[in-house]
């Protein structure tokens, strides 16, 4: 059995009865999951979210991130509970065991208590270098995980979970299979207690939109059978290098394609939507040692007047993403306003070696979990000395697209990518 770095998400499994399926399997009506090849491999999760006071943080290579703890040991009382004192398992939190339940899980039936909410929101759209989830699809915590095998499934499922609502001993036997479907992909849609809701992808959308804090609405996932490549915007960085190593962008036919702008000063709103449609759009303000004239907020007003222009009619259901990127450059005065033309706070992404800050950028974004809350908070102090040094220095720094690549990753949910390139992660 293969190791792997943390990695978790599910498609759906078949079922006559769910007009919104959402395996592969359904692109090939009569594949049976047996037929499906490839062998389970464990992970462990690294992550541990956490909430803070202003500015979300996500950090890139800190050896100090440790998993969010596993659910406690009452979690063994669910199946008492539901088989013997013939409890509705709506009423009882599947991810921890608790009766205070606050919503409903929208993944499988089952309630869901508010702490676990919160997890979940916060934890579900991360995903791993590895292209993986990083926790469990059902409890999003999680210490060993199990990944599913269907191709560009990337959840994974804990061993808890696995022996509390599937049944005691069930971990140790995926273990032993040489192939293994995930509950969401399987094409019937009960396992034990466990099972899964119809329509779950748009179920998952009105959870966000109900319980998130986010301003932004979230757009519901695409079945693997219907996405199609990713057609990119991108503003004054190049990204392709990052987004062809994650699968998106290849040479060949049936590929996303990615369209780079240096300089907007002329670009009107025809030429946009002559180059569209645009399903990601992409601007930064230039690296330190980059030669501009302009200053910082340029780019951000720049970015905000082509974003108008590639947006879809609001009518549109198709998905859009967008993601703005500061290397440190925009003014105190400069990050309030950039909030509120977003409609969005920016989170913080830091490069941490030890306990020293290597290098750091501010991301503005609709993608998913890019709001996602992180330990280890670097003061605004230390970030301002840091972009305070760069600028002495003035020397050329790399661009940003290193530090927010995985936070495309999401992205696997809405188009198609190829797997085969992500062994460069």
């Amino acid at each position: 059995m293969a190791l792997s770095s943390p990695g978790t998400l599910s498609p759906e499994p078949l079922d006559s009865s769910d007009p919104d399926p959402g395996g592969p399997l359904e692109e090939e009506p009569g594949l049976l999951p047996c037929e499906i090849r490839g062998v389970p491999m464990v992970v462990a999760s690294t992550l541990d979210p956490e909430a803070e006071c202003s500015m979300d943080v996500i950090l890139v290579g800190s050896s100090e991130l440790s998993c969010p703890p596993s659910p406690g040991s009452h979690r063994d009382l669910i199946a008492h509970e539901v088989k013997v004192n013939q409890r509705d398992i709506e009423d009882l939190c599947i991810c921890c065991g608790s009766f205070q339940v606050h919503t409903q899980h929208p993944l499988f039936q089952g309630g869901m208590c508010a702490p676990c909410k919160d997890k979940f929101l916060d934890c579900l759209f991360l995903y791993d270098d590895d292209g993986y989830q990083s926790y469990c699809s059902i409890c999003c915590a999680g210490e060993t995980l199990l990944i599913c095998e269907i191709p560009d499934c990337t959840r994974c499922y804990c061993f808890e979970c696995m022996d509390t609502l599937v049944g005691p001993g069930t971990s140790g036997k995926v273990q032993a299979m040489s192939n293994w479907v995930c509950f969401l992909c399987l094409p019937f849609p009960r396992s034990g207690l466990l099972q899964r809701r119809p329509k779950w992808r748009g179920r998952l959308k009105a959870f966000y939109d109900q319980e998130s804090e986010s301003p932004l609405e979230m757009y519901k996932t695409v079945p693997m059978w219907k996405r199609e490549p990713v057609r990119v915007l991108s503003l004054f960085g190049d990204i392709k290098k990052e987004l062809t190593s994650l699968g998106f962008l290849e040479t060949g036919s049936g590929t996303g394609r990615l369209k780079h702008l240096d300089d907007v000063t002329n670009i009107v709103r025809r030429d946009v939507e002559e180059w569209g449609p645009f399903d990601l759009v992409y601007g930064c303000t230039l690296p330190l040692g980059q030669a501009s004239g302009r200053p910082p907020g340029w780019y951000l007003f720049q970015f905000h007047r082509i974003l108008q222009y590639a947006r879809p009619r609001r009518s549109c259901p198709r998905p859009f993403f967008w993601m703005f990127v500061d290397n440190l450059l925009l003014t105190e005065d400069d990050r309030p306003i950039a909030t509120r033309f977003l409609e969005t706070d920016p989170v913080t992404i830091q490069d941490v070696c030890g306990r020293a800050v290597q290098d750091a950028v501010h991301l503005w974004s609709n993608i998913p979990a890019v709001r996602s809350r992180h330990s280890a908070l670097v003061p605004q102090e230390e970030l301002s000395l840091l972009a305070r040094d760069r600028q002495r220095a003035k020397s050329s720094t790399p661009g940003p697209a290193k530090l927010v690549k995985n936070c495309f990753l999401p992205l696997r949910e809405y188009f198609k990518y190829s797997a085969e390139l992500t062994s460069s992660l």
